[in-house]
């Protein structure tokens, strides 16, 4: 299979990497030398690492090498059965692009897009053949992050999308399908794992490092909601929870932080700025957590209900199976179990009580009850057997 990759940056060179490992002929696409040169680069350290660590040899490393080409024309990309978009979160861009695309690849070229964010049906809406295209999202870092979320926008046909999730099953990662609505599943059903911790630490009930200590000692999550978000960039993860509002109509279960604003505002990413919830200077001394058992299970409690609420919200909403949303919150951002499981094991009648009990102390509509629990749990059913 021939591939296009357009963006020759981290992403876009790592789906080239992808690709390339599993046999196909690549072409990376950028319009910046440099990036392309940098790309180039890039993989060669990456494959020299692996090669040292003996996940390959040196002739593995010769052929993923020769796999791929580095090109600055997006007519170089004629020749492609699939071309996936990597580029900047930018629709009037993105539909430039493959508008652009579209009069170099064959009609039966797959157009797809790797957004986070945007609208499929919107990039589709800019083709002359909109079948064609579908959201193809893979998780940075591409060649590390089994999970890709294949999107069919409304247009989206049927062979392009089966040959989709089997082109991406053919490169060794795990497919979850979901609806073309805003964050898709990992995005968008992670939001309270940012949101609540902060919403706890504005309420003063815990700091930084006491709501991280509770979510990874009693949740078994890798990183508390702090540090990831500092790991991320607090810039970047305000931007996406700021879309994903807008994108909801406002809906107050995902209204942004004023505190993550601020941050972002003062400069405060996070790891790359040298601070953000903690600081990243050489020497600086990480803050203890209180060390208070009620507190922590109150604070692991509260966030995991919400995440649960989110999840099965999203099933009510038929944004993806039962199946793919845990599989997508387990190998998309490493949680320590799915989170329809997790309300399986709880037990219904707990995270309906744990909700009520929010939105009875709050009366916001931030903590409705989804309607799903509330069925289930009447109907005494879970999510799995």
């Amino acid at each position: 299979m021939n591939v296009g990759i357009i963006g020759g940056g981290t992403m876009g060179s790592g789906i080239a990497q992808v690709a390339a490992t599993a046999g196909c002929k690549v072409k990376l696409y950028d319009t910046n030398q440099a990036a392309l040169d940098k790309a180039k680069a890039a993989l060669e350290k990456i494959l020299v690492r692996l090669i040292e660590k003996g996940r390959i040899d040196s002739e593995e490393k010769i052929r993923i090498q020769s796999n791929i080409s580095y090109v600055d024309s997006l007519k170089a990309l004629g020749d492609s059965h699939l071309t996936i978009e990597a580029i900047i979160e930018n629709l009037d861009i993105k539909q430039k692009v493959f508008s652009e695309l579209e009069n170099y690849v064959a009609d039966d070229c797959i157009i797809a897009s790797n957004t986070s964010s945007l609208s499929i049906a919107s990039i589709a809406a800019s083709l002359n053949k909109p079948e064609r295209c579908v959201g193809i999202h893979f998780f940075n870092p591409a060649p590390l992050m089994k999970l890709v979320e294949v999107i069919p926008a409304i247009q989206t046909s049927e062979a392009v999308l089966e040959k989709s999730i089997q082109t991406i099953k053919d490169w060794t990662k795990v497919v979850a399908v979901a609806k073309d609505t805003p964050g898709f599943i990992v995005n968008r059903v992670a939001r309270p794992f940012y949101g609540e911790a902060l919403r706890i630490y504005e309420e003063g009930l815990a700091d930084f490092a006491t709501i991280d200590h509770s979510l990874k000692t009693l949740g078994g999550f890798r990183m508390g909601p702090f540090e990831l978000m500092d790991f991320i960039g607090n810039d970047v993860n305000y931007t996406v929870t700021e879309t994903v509002f807008t994108a909801f109509y406002f809906d107050p279960r995902y209204k942004p932080s004023f505190t993550q604003k601020r941050f972002a505002e003062a400069g405060y990413l996070g790891r790359k700025s040298g601070k953000g919830y903690y600081d990243y200077t050489e020497g600086a001394i990480k803050p203890a957590p209180i060390e208070d058992k009620a507190l922590a299970q109150q604070i692991f409690d509260r966030v995991l209900v919400m995440l649960i609420n989110e999840a099965a919200d999203a099933l009510f909403l038929n944004i993806a199976s039962a199946a793919d949303i845990d599989t997508a919150m387990t190998k998309g951002v490493n949680y320590p179990k799915g989170l329809l499981a997790w309300a399986d094991e709880k037990g219904m009648d707990w995270c309906v009580s744990k909700m009520d009990e929010l939105y009875n102390e709050y009366h916001e509509d931030r903590y409705r009850c989804s309607p799903l629990l509330r069925k289930m749990n009447r109907e005494n059913k879970t999510f799995f057997n």
